[in-house]
């Protein structure tokens, strides 16, 4: 199952993707993809809700409805830095024996198609290309992969854009550079799963204005998703709707020669085998 939230920003509702065209609204029986919705075994109801209305040929078609983050903001958004080997290698770094984990400010969330904005002062916004895991369950101190794994409800596409100079430049505090407004894009929807198949074999991949920059795969991850969500449980409560980011694959601003990083009037194009594709224009400072 695809979940989506289409609208215009801050009123987006809950619908199930039925095709490239066509969507179920559900939002008559859920308020939005959210910690409840995800608690309470939203997804099982939805699965066979959207099932009922398609057989009904209660199906509507997407024309320009603006499409949202497939989830309402998180009460916390993760990121683990340095999660690809070939990406430490580009950026002079140890491949980490444990994964680096910092935070991103739940207010940067916005839809696959909003405009990116470099912030004020910024001279080094960068682009990542990433795996999203959304988490369906209250998680804490998890014992076994079969509980890590029970308790991710999906995965989603994000592009985790970064101010490098803030990043790395003031303080050593990754949120600095984490944290601007419209820095994590997300979607177009959540997969569900069993929508994916093998998540260490998916191809990820990012293009700046038409020329391609990112192109790797999970497969080159050090710490696969179900390995994160039961170490992350170690040290924090992960609650249901919250968004781990996983790291970046090898081709960032940062790693090239010479540096290069977006500038207004720049478009990004990325995509995740099975998660769909993103489409960002960068725009300037407020």
């Amino acid at each position: 199952m695809r979940l989506m939230r289409i609208g215009a920003a801050g009123r987006e509702r809950p619908v199930v993707r039925v095709d490239a065209d066509h969507y179920v609204d559900v939002s008559d029986r859920f308020g939005d993809y959210d910690a409840a919705f995800f608690a309470s075994g939203g997804i099982a109801e939805a699965r066979a809700l959207a099932a009922e209305r398609v057989a009904a040929g209660a199906v509507s078609a997407f024309g320009g409805v603006r499409i949202g983050a497939p989830i309402a903001r998180p009460h916390q958004i993760l990121c683990v830095g340095l999660n690809y080997a070939d990406h430490a290698a580009e950026t002079g770094q140890a491949v980490p024996a444990e994964p680096i984990l910092f935070t991103k400010a739940p207010n940067t969330l916005i839809g696959p198609y909003d405009d990116v904005r470099i912030p004020r002062g910024s001279s080094r916004t960068d682009w990542e290309v990433e795996l999203g895991i959304v988490v369906g369950t209250r998680a804490s101190y998890l014992d076994s992969d079969e509980q890590a794994r029970a308790a991710i409800a999906g995965y989603v596409l994000v592009n985790d854009v970064s101010e490098r100079e803030f990043q790395n430049d003031r303080g050593g505090q990754w949120v600095k550079g984490k944290s601007a407004e419209t820095f994590n894009p997300a979607g177009p929807w959540l997969a569900t799963p069993d929508e994916i198949g093998d998540v260490r074999a998916l191809s990820l991949w990012l293009d700046v204005d038409g020329v391609r920059r990112q192109d790797g795969t999970t497969a080159t991850m050090i710490f696969d998703p179900v390995y994160l969500v039961r170490y992350i449980s170690q040290f924090m409560v992960l609650e249901p709707g919250d968004l781990i980011n996983t790291g970046t694959p090898p081709g960032v601003g940062l790693g090239m020669t010479p540096p290069t990083y977006l500038v207004p009037g720049n478009v990004l194009r990325l995509g995740i085998s099975g998660l769909g594709e993103q489409r960002q224009t960068v725009v300037g400072p407020r």
